[in-house]
């Protein structure tokens, strides 16, 4: 079926969206949510600190899908798989920004996660660490699972003892150094398996935690981020289409 999809998107229609919308007793949120558009799904732009489902716990909390609902969404009567509510096809972790792919029906929505399923798309992100290494590029090729004890951490295979829970679930991280971010250092990072955490576990297990990022050793949130770490997704491409590249939040130093 890949190689039947249009290829609208790789010419670069895009068509931004701004708004605004009423929330938490009326205070005002702008937004620019919609970043390209393609016959098959809309690629949506999600900020750093904003969630892309509801919290467990408050069904109308701020998030991604919410802003698309109640802005420029459109008329939605697809009954939804619960995990892929609004037809959001993966997850971005509430401090990292950037690309989010919604599917425009149900079979555009099996369409693309057969993709993720196959290891078809490449994922492009940026992030930003307070140290620095002696290499410019490497690539990781470990397995990640569950920490045994830590209900929210993920650990590298680092040999065939390696305390973990569940089952061990196969990636590989390509790095490369961009340069310098004000004081901090920028890198790439390039993947087309998605695991938890995956670019954040990698990263801090060749000793590059991203700045902030307390769980895996990154320490404290350097000053003017908007949430715990840096780190966006602004590229993905897939068999004959790839997404406009988005650019990092003007939060990031220059």
């Amino acid at each position: 079926m890949g190689a039947a999809i249009d290829d609208n998107l790789a010419n670069g229609h895009v068509r931004p969206h701004c708004g605004k919308i009423c929330l938490n007793g009326c205070q005002t949120v702008e937004f620019l949510l919609i970043h390209a558009e393609h016959q098959r799904m809309v690629a949506l732009n999600k900020p750093s600190g904003l969630p892309v489902f509801p919290r467990h716990d408050d069904s109308n909390s701020d998030c991604l899908l919410r802003r698309w609902r109640e802005g420029p969404g459109e008329c939605d009567s697809v009954c939804w798989p619960p995990e892929f509510c609004g037809g959001i096809a993966h997850r971005l972790d509430t401090p990292t920004s950037g690309i989010v792919l919604r599917a425009r029906g149900l079979e555009d929505l099996r369409w693309l996660r057969g993709l993720f399923a196959a290891r078809e798309l490449t994922k492009v992100y940026q992030f930003l660490t307070l140290r620095d290494v002696t290499w410019d590029h490497n690539v990781v090729d470990r397995p990640l699972a569950h920490d045994r004890r830590h209900k929210k951490r993920m650990v590298v295979q680092r040999g065939r003892q390696t305390p973990h829970r569940g089952k061990w679930m196969p990636a590989r991280t390509e790095f490369l150094r961009l340069g310098m971010a004000g004081p901090l250092f920028r890198w790439q990072a390039i993947m087309t398996s998605g695991v938890t955490h995956q670019i954040r576990v990698h990263a801090a297990f060749v000793g590059l935690a991203l700045a902030g990022d307390k769980l895996y050793g990154g320490g404290a949130s350097p000053e003017g981020f908007p949430s715990l770490f840096a780190l966006h997704h602004g590229e993905i491409k897939g068999p004959n289409f790839a997404v406009e590249t988005l650019c990092p939040p003007v939060w990031w130093p220059a």
